[in-house]
């Protein structure tokens, strides 16, 4: 089966055209100030709405945000789905679901299998889970560092919820992603750089096409 498809940390009008007519599903905006792909709300609404007018689902990836953060992101841009990226415990998942009322994509940050075990306490919780690879201590973000964890942790395993397979992710890589961990919906973002931050629509096209071709 194709995967489906976001990319992350869109911050041009060229990468959200990229990214619309490649055909994704998700489109996501990042809201972290230590991100190189931090945007500012208002700047995302500007650059949604042709992904919107698509059909794309629009969302907010944030890290342990706060009442206000989220607020502030819901006013500017009112997302259909936002990630939390941080170490959100079930109880703040549901806060946040319920002030908001946007689905939520919790993300469960993976080195080892104990680690893929701790979908079960957000599944009731969110509409979609993403692994994603666990960063080292002293990285200063939980994501977008381009490196892979190890793929079949999640073979075979069954969820609830619909996931993304997230970190290290590349255009030459797909095929190899989704034979070892089965993944239903694929999430890039650095792996379609040109450098920290610098989205490459012929990158951005490249994953997309890869993506496709996944039978």
């Amino acid at each position: 089966m194709t995967p489906a498809t976001k990319i992350c940390g869109v911050s041009t009008p060229e990468a959200v055209r990229a990214t619309v007519e490649g055909g994704a599903a998700f489109l996501g905006f990042m809201f972290f100030a230590r991100s190189p792909r931090n945007i500012a709300p208002d700047a995302a609404n500007r650059l949604a709405p042709p992904a919107r007018a698509a059909g794309v689902k629009i969302v907010a990836v944030t890290v342990d945000p706060s009442d206000d953060e989220i607020d502030a992101i819901m006013a500017g841009l009112g997302p259909d789905l936002i990630q939390l990226h941080g170490k959100e415990t079930p109880a703040r998942v549901r806060e946040i679901a319920q002030r908001t009322g946007s689905g939520i994509i919790k993300v469960i940050a993976v080195a080892e299998a104990s680690d893929v075990d701790a979908a079960k306490a957000y599944e009731p919780l969110v509409e979609h889970l993403m692994f994603e690879t666990r960063p080292p201590k002293d990285a200063d973000r939980p994501g977008g560092l381009g490196v892979a964890f190890d793929w079949t942790l999640l073979k075979g395993r069954r969820f609830e919820r619909p996931w993304f397979l997230a970190g290290g992710l590349n255009p030459w890589n797909v095929a190899d992603a989704i034979a070892a961990s089965g993944a239903p919906i694929l999430d890039v973002s650095s792996g379609v750089e040109r450098g920290p931050g610098l989205k490459d629509p012929a990158l951005i096209q490249a994953f997309l096409d890869a993506a496709r071709r996944v039978t």
